[in-house]
C-alpha cells in the first residue's frame, strides 16, 4: 500500500497491559519528558492523511 491510496483497514493492536508504554518520549516546552502514546501517533497519522495531496496524473 502506498500513501496515495487511503485504507480504512483496521489493524488490531494487542498489548499485554492496558495503556502499556510504547517505549519512547518527547521533551515538552518546559523540559519535561512526556511518554508518546498510541493516541498521539494515531492523531498525527490522521492529520497527515488529511493533508495528502493527490499526485498529478502522469502521461
Amino acid at each position: 500500500m502506498s500513501l496515495q491510496h487511503r485504507s480504512n483497514d483496521k489493524i488490531q493492536v494487542i498489548r499485554t497491559q492496558p495503556n502499556q508504554s510504547l517505549g519512547c518520549s518527547i521533551i515538552d516546552e518546559q523540559g519535561r519528558e512526556v511518554p508518546i502514546t498510541e493516541e498521539m501517533i494515531q492523531k498525527a497519522c490522521s492529520e497527515l492523511e488529511k493533508r495528502l495531496v493527490k499526485p498529478a496524473e502522469q502521461k
